[in-house]
C-alpha cells in the first residue's frame, strides 16, 4: 500500500483513513495492493486497488435440485442451501417476474412450464468484492470531489476524483498506478 502526496502529514492521515475503511469493510484479505495520490494543491485524489482472486460464481444447480413435472407442467426447485435463498428469489424475480415465481414452502420454489434455470448465477464473489471495493473508494474520496472518472479494468479498480475538470496527466498517473499493480503477484 503506497500513498503519494505533496503533504507527508496528509499522506499519513489518508493511510490511516484507508486502513480503517478497509478494516470496517473486511477488505484486507481481498486486497493485493493499492496506490493512491492525494494533492490538495491541485485538488485531486487518485486511487487504484488490485483485488485478489475470488472463488468461482455459484449457479442455481450448485445449491438446489431442479426438476420438471410434465403432469403439473411445473419446474420445481428444491433449495439445498438456504443461505442462497434471497439471491435465488431475487434472480428468479428479475428473470421470470415476481408473479411467476411461487414459493409453497421455505425450501421449494415452483415455476410454470419447463424452465431452464439451472445455470442462473445466484452468487458471484467477484462482483460482490468489486462492489465492496467501490463502496470503500466512495468512503475514501474526499468530500466534495463530485467529478470522478472510473478507469477500472479486470481485477484493478481505479478512480480519479476532483472538484474541477479532470486533467489528462491525472488519468495518466492513474494508468501508471494500474501498470504497477499489474506486476503485483496475486496468490
Amino acid at each position: 500500500m503506497h500513498i503519494e502526496s505533496n503533504d507527508p502529514e496528509g499522506a499519513k492521515v489518508y493511510d490511516m483513513i484507508i486502513r480503517q475503511i478497509f478494516q470496517d469493510l473486511v477488505l484486507p484479505p481481498s486486497i493485493a495492493d493499492m496506490r493512491a495520490y492525494v494533492n490538495p494543491n491541485e485538488v485531486v485524489f487518485i486511487i487504484a486497488i488490485k483485488m485478489r482472486k475470488t472463488s468461482q460464481h455459484i449457479t442455481l444447480k450448485d445449491v438446489a435440485k431442479i426438476s420438471y413435472d410434465s403432469t403439473e407442467d411445473k419446474t420445481t426447485i428444491n433449495i439445498d442451501n438456504e443461505n442462497f435463498l434471497p439471491n435465488i428469489l431475487k434472480k428468479l424475480w428479475s428473470e421470470k417476474g415476481r408473479g411467476n415465481v411461487q414459493q409453497p414452502s421455505r425450501y421449494i420454489i415452483k415455476l410454470d412450464g419447463n424452465q431452464d434455470v439451472a445455470d442462473y448465477v445466484v452468487d458471484d464473489p467477484y462482483k460482490n468484492l468489486k462492489r465492496r471495493v467501490y463502496d470503500a473508494i466512495f468512503r475514501i474520496v474526499p468530500e466534495g470531489f463530485k467529478i470522478m472518472k472510473d478507469i477500472s479494468r479486470d481485477d484493478i479498480v481505479a478512480v480519479v476524483a476532483t472538484d474541477e475538470l479532470i486533467k489528462d496527466e491525472w488519468v495518466e498517473k492513474a494508468y501508471g498506478y494500474m501498470e504497477e499493480l499489474d506486476k503485483v503477484f496475486v496468490y
